[in-house]
This record gives structure tokens, C-alpha cells and sequence, in this order.
């Protein structure tokens, strides 16, 4: 009898899957786990950027035109199509209505989604062509028909003063207004009395009679913490870094809280911050006012003549800030300091700097304990900035804008932060302290919130070698080093540039490198800060991270509360909510200072700069001018030839003239346009501007 031979049935593959990313072109990619694919305009059927996609490759026509322009773009990665969407990353949508009855189209802000939203115009016979809606999207688009949606609310009217801006708060879906519960219990909190004496006995230290200070910012919204220096015995210091005690007064799952988890930071926008907590406690009860007592927690850190740590304590305490100083008062006393200058002098420069507001006017006696005080604070800061520096800590010179708005919300000015010896005093102490107390919470096992920060990929440091090496400052660094990650081979690199024309690109690029630090519930190293043990805790008035490692603080130094349990549990969710919530604010924040940026050039449209390319790309090269505004240069306009692009060099050449535009390269370009609603600029080369 023949034996049978049974038939192993075979699976079809199944198409991979990946979030599409789709260009302002039209075209898109997919990240797979079988790599990257290339989606031409005409095969993204009806996806929407940020949808999860299931895709089919396939092969792709080199001679055609925007294909041919695409490729340029991205090398040789495969083509493929889409074939189902698996799911939507979008059921709302920003966008402004235009009137084309019997519909009402909303035409989105994202100019990465290319699908119009239609609405039926006798839904919303009030809304006028040109405002800014939000629309519920009730049907996605299909080969045979277009989008629909329902209109939720109107953001703004066309004209309207910071539209702009309310337009980004709408499109990242910030939480404005808090609560009426939260608000109650706000103002609850504020109008309670203080028992000094009760908090003294229950285990708080009263150390009122600390000189201590503030220093902040001229435009600081928050003052959550404080500083004071004093000498102890003949030859120790002592070091008190001093902040809010916000869980006072925002107890867990009490309605302040759930907001404020909800939230989990403040963003800072050009014109406005969105605070976390509510204004009677940010502003007023948890603010460290000057002249005001204040619960705060402490960290005192001893060390001796040579600043070596000796050892440290975190206790709560009652404190008194003597004065509230900006950074460029602090500056000046350093400056008079180090060229001998008398105290009257120094007194009068500080005297002439714009202060934080709420800021009081110092004593005799302030000002005298100010000048002692101040320069031993910096020596200690140097020490230590320098130590992190031999143990492997990075610091990337960046420079940051910050455009400065009159009453109206209109700028006037462009402030570039930078460091200094003055912020350096400020880092260096919240950093130490932030260290302390997660090696508190590491070594006696507790619950927490860490930041933690993972060394950069390989892959990342290759590409960006790529490019470094086309300056002549990088010619023999260690490669070998530089792409194994090795932190003093980052150094290297970052010191060669210094002083440089390329110094912020160099800094930029290897920030893009870097993994992005993220919170977590476990203390691992923070690669950046060549740090063991490290959390954020400096700062409880606009990160909700901060204000779970108080309260894991306080369980150790009290006892444990009855929901201390329920709170380690769920310090997980807090710390991946927080990751995610603090991208948002970033990028909220840059988004509306690059707006405001374009709102002050248009006064410089027709003037020329000289700026350093920032950017290329198969349509053009981005130019990034000093006070950091961007803009774009289309590759029509860079002459009479074709210009491919260099993938892997970040350059583009011209096959005719061999002309080359590459990334770092100074270039002097003529503003032409600064549009509204825009965050970049529209740029020719200089002389060129007809073209």
C-alpha cells in the first residue's frame, strides 16, 4: 500500500507594516522591521501622515520625473505602494475653511496631509471663509471620494492677532484651562495660613536665617528654586540648593493633581506659558518670593577649601529669599569682581540690569553678602563643570533665540541666550543636587522617577562622521572612537569646532545624534551628563517628574502616605507619559518661536545676510541666518543647471558648473519673502534675487 504524502500548506508572506511619513512634496517613507521604503505620491492611496500602513513593494520607473526627483532624495531604498490602512493617526483635524458651496472645504494647517476635509456648508452657515476650524473627520478618503467631517469649533478668524500661535496650541491639543475643581482647590491652598511652628515640630528645619538667593531669567515665569553659600568651620563650605515644596501643596489624585498629571509640563510659547499648575499656586503659594517664607526642600551639600564633596543632606525646611536677581546681575558682580573693582561700582552695574519680576530692592547689607558670596559660588561651579568634563559629560554650545514682544505680542527684538558664568552657578548646583537625590532614592531602593539617557547608536554617529569630516578642523580625530560612542572622542569634536563659522552646526548635528533623554522608572545612566544616578527635581512647578520625587522624598524622610503604593505603581505610566508629553512642549515651543522669528524679518525683506546652510535637499538648501531664523533657497534658484544630491555628504552638485552646496558653508542669501503663518523664510542667493 503507497504511502500518502501529506502537502505542507505554505503562508503567503505577509506585506510589512510601518508608520508613513509623507513629505511636503507628496511623497513618503516607511519605516518597516525590513527596513526603510520609498512611497511615490500616486501610492499612498488615501493615508494620511502618521498612519499605520500596510504596504506591498514594488518596482518603481527611474525615468519618470518626480520619481527620478524623489530618488535623489533618498538614495537607493526600495519602492513599494500602499496597500491598507491599518490604523489612523488622526480623527480631528486643524485647518482653514474655505466656502465652495454647498460645501464648506477645511483645507489642513499640516502641509505634510494632502487630503482636503468637505463639510456640508449649511451645517455651519455661520462660519466666514478663512477661519481657522477644527473638523471631525467622519469618512477618510477612498479612490472614488473625497474626505468628510463634521466641524467641532472655530480657533480663530482670519486677522485675528497671535491666530498663529492659537493655531499651534489647537494642532498639539494643550489643555488651556484647568479644571473648575482645580481652580477651586487653588484657590483653597492660597488662602490658608501657614503654621510655621506646627511644620518646625513635625519635622521641617528652620533655616530663615540663611542669606539665600534667587536667579533667574529677566522673563522667568517660574521661581521654584534657590541658592545659598556660606562658610562652616575654617576650611568647609556649604552649598544649599533649595526648591519649592509643591507637594505641600498639590496632594496625589486631588484635582490640582490630576491636571497636572494630565498636563505633566509647562510650555513655554513666545507670547504665553501654559502653566501645569494653577496660577495661585504657581505664581504666589509655591513661588519662592523674596522676603516671603516659603517650604522648600533642601539639599546641602559640604565640601571643602578644594571643593571636593565631603557629604550631603535632603531635608524639608522654611526658607527667607534675601533678593531676586536676574543672570545679568550675577554677570556683573562676577566681572567687577575679577577685575577688583569697589563694591559701589559693582553695586551700580548691578543696579543697572533689568531684573526678574517681583524682584525687591536689596539692602546695604543684601548687596555686601551678594558681592562675598557670588564669586566663591562660580569657583565652585567651574570645579565642577570641569570634573563632569574629565568624567565624560558633553555640553553642546547651542544658541538659542528668543524673540522679545511688546504689550500687543508683536516683536520688537531677538535675544540670544548663551552661557555664562552666571547661568553656570545656577546649572552646576541644580545639577548636583538632581544627582544627589537620585542616589538617595538608588540606594535605599525607593520608588521614583529617573532621567535617563542611553548612549547614541553606532548607525547615528557614522552618518554624522559623514559629515564632519568635510571640515577641516575634524582632519585626525579619533573615528574609531567617535563612532563607538566614546564621550571625550564627542569632546574632541566639539572643542576642534569652537570659535569656528560651523561651531553651531557641529553642535547641532551631534545633537541629532544623541539618543533623547527620557524618564523612566528605573535609575539608569544618564550618557550625556556622564552621570550614575540622575532625576529631575529642581524644578516641581512645571514637571510633574519633579513632583513625584518629592513625594517619594518625603515618604523616605516621613513615612509612606496611604496611597504611596498606588503612586510606585504607577510611576511607570507617569515617567512614558512625561516622555511624551515634554516632546510636545519642545516642540510647541520652537514651533512658536520659529513663527515669531518670520514676523520680525519681514522688516529685513529685501536686505541680505550672510548665513551658513543648514539644511539640503533634492527642492533646495536651508539657510540659517544668526539670530537663528531659517529659510529656503529652492534649487531653481541656485542657477541654470541640475543639482543632485549627495546623500551620505549632505551636499548638492551641480553636474554642469560642478558647483557644490554643502551643509556648514557660509553663503550670503537676500530675503525675498517672510509669509505669514510661516515659520521659515523665503530666500535667493544674494544679487540674485530676480531669479
Amino acid at each position: 500500500m503507497g504511502r500518502s504524502r501529506s502537502k505542507t500548506r505554505r503562508h503567503p508572506r505577509s506585506n510589512p507594516r510601518g508608520v508613513i511619513s509623507i513629505t511636503a512634496d507628496g511623497f513618503g517613507f516607511v519605516t518597516t522591521a525590513e527596513g526603510v521604503f520609498f512611497i511615490p505620491a500616486s501610492k499612498t492611496a488615501s493615508a494620511f501622515d502618521g498612519d499605520l500602513v500596510e504596504i506591498a513593494p514594488s518596482s518603481v520607473n527611474q525615468n519618470h520625473a518626480q520619481t527620478s526627483k524623489a530618488h535623489n532624495h533618498i538614495g537607493e531604498k526600495p519602492t513599494a505602494r500602499v496597500v491598507r490602512i491599518v490604523m489612523r493617526a488622526h480623527d480631528t483635524l486643524i485647518g482653514r475653511y474655505e466656502i465652495a458651496d454647498p460645501f464648506g472645504v477645511v483645507i489642513p494647517e499640516d502641509i505634510h496631509i494632502k487630503h482636503d476635509i468637505f463639510t456640508q456648508r449649511s451645517d455651519n452657515p455661520s462660519i466666514c471663509d478663512g477661519d481657522l476650524v477644527r473638523v471631525h473627520i467622519t469618512a477618510f478618503p477612498t479612490r472614488s471620494s473625497a474626505a468628510t467631517g463634521v466641524i467641532e469649533g472655530v480657533i480663530g478668524h482670519q486677522g485675528d492677532e497671535n491666530l498663529d500661535i492659537e493655531t499651534l496650541i489647537a494642532h498639539h491639543h494643550l489643555d488651556t484651562d484647568f479644571s473648575d475643581a482645580a481652580e477651586q482647590e487653588a484657590r483653597r491652598i492660597q488662602s490658608e495660613d501657614e503654621d510655621y511652628s506646627a511644620l518646625v515640630q513635625s519635622g521641617y528645619r528652620d533655616i530663615r536665617d540663611r542669606f539665600v538667593c534667587t536667579i533667574d531669567p529677566i522673563d522667568a515665569r517660574d521661581f521654584d528654586d534657590a541658592l545659598s553659600l556660606d562658610p562652616i568651620d575654617d576650611d568647609k563650605w556649604r552649598l544649599g540648593i533649595h526648591i519649592a515644596d509643591v507637594s505641600a501643596y498639590v496632594p496625589w489624585n486631588g484635582a490640582i493633581d490630576i491636571d497636572a498629571r494630565k498636563r505633566s509640563t509647562s510650555v513655554y510659547l513666545a507670547d504665553r506659558v501654559i502653566p501645569m499648575l494653577p496660577f495661585p499656586i504657581s505664581s504666589d503659594k509655591a513661588s519662592l518670593m523674596p522676603d516671603q517664607t516659603r517650604r522648600t526642600l533642601t539639599v546641602d551639600v559640604i565640601f571643602d577649601q578644594d571643593f571636593r564633596i565631603l557629604s550631603y543632606d535632603i531635608y524639608p525646611s522654611l526658607i527667607c529669599s534675601n533678593v531676586r536677581l536676574s543672570y545679568e546681575q550675577v554677570q556683573v558682580c562676577l566681572d567687577g569682581s575679577r577685575d577688583h573693582l569697589p563694591q559701589s561700582s559693582i553695586v551700580q552695574a548691578m543696579n543697572n540690569e533689568a531684573t526678574p519680576a517681583g524682584a525687591s530692592s536689596p539692602t546695604k547689607n543684601v548687596w555686601s553678602s551678594l558681592i562675598e558670596r557670588l564669586p566663591h559660588l562660580s569657583r565652585f561651579a567651574s570645579t565642577l563643570h570641569r570634573r563632569r568634563q574629565e568624567a565624560g559629560s558633553i555640553d553642546f554650545d547651542t544658541v538659542e533665540a528668543k524673540v522679545v514682544l511688546d504689550g500687543d505680542g508683536h516683536p520688537v527684538d531677538v535675544r540670544i541666550r548663551q552661557r555664562t558664568q552666571a547661568t553656570s552657578c545656577v546649572e552646576e548646583a541644580m545639577i548636583l543636587a538632581n544627582e544627589c537625590v537620585a542616589r538617595r532614592l538608588r540606594d535605599t531602593d525607593s520608588a521614583g522617577v529617573f532621567r535617563v539617557h542611553d548612549a547614541p547608536i553606532i548607525d547615528n554617529l557614522k552618518d554624522t562622521l559623514a559629515v564632519l569630516t568635510e571640515f577641516d578642523s575634524m582632519k585626525g580625530i579619533d573615528q574609531d572612537a567617535f563612532v563607538c560612542g566614546d564621550p571625550h572622542a564627542l569632546q574632541d569634536v566639539l572643542r576642534r569646532a569652537q570659535g569656528r563659522t560651523e561651531a553651531p552646526l557641529v553642535s547641532s548635528l551631534l545633537l541629532r545624534s544623541m539618543q533623547r533623554a527620557v524618564y523612566a522608572p528605573d535609575c539608569r545612566p544618564h550618557y550625556g551628563l556622564a552621570s550614575e544616578a540622575y532625576c529631575h527635581f529642581t524644578s516641581p512647578i512645571r514637571r510633574y517628574p519633579d513632583l513625584v520625587v518629592h513625594r517619594m522624598l518625603k515618604a523616605l524622610i516621613f513615612h509612606p502616605s496611604d496611597t504611596y503604593t498606588q503612586q510606585c505603581d504607577a510611576t511607570p505610566s507617569i515617567a512614558e507619559h512625561a516622555s511624551a508629553m515634554e516632546r510636545i512642549a519642545d516642540e510647541a515651543a520652537r514651533e512658536s518661536q520659529e513663527l515669531k522669528l518670520v514676523e520680525y524679518m519681514r522688516q529685513s525683506v529685501g536686505l541680505s545676510f550672510r548665513g551658513m546652510i543648514s539644511g539640503v535637499t533634492t527642492y533646495g538648501v536651508y539657510v540659517r541666518l544668526d539670530n537663528t531664523v531659517e529659510g529656503l533657497i529652492p534649487v531653481r534658484a541656485l542657477g541654470e543647471d541640475y543639482f543632485a544630491l549627495d546623500v551620505a555628504r549632505h551636499l548638492l552638485r551641480g553636474q554642469s558648473s560642478g558647483r557644490i552646496y554643502r551643509l556648514g558653508q557660509p553663503l550670503d542669501v537676500a530675503i525675498v519673502a517672510a509669509p505669514e503663518h510661516a515659520r521659515r523664510l523665503d530666500m535667493r542667493l544674494a544679487g540674485k534675487v530676480a531669479s
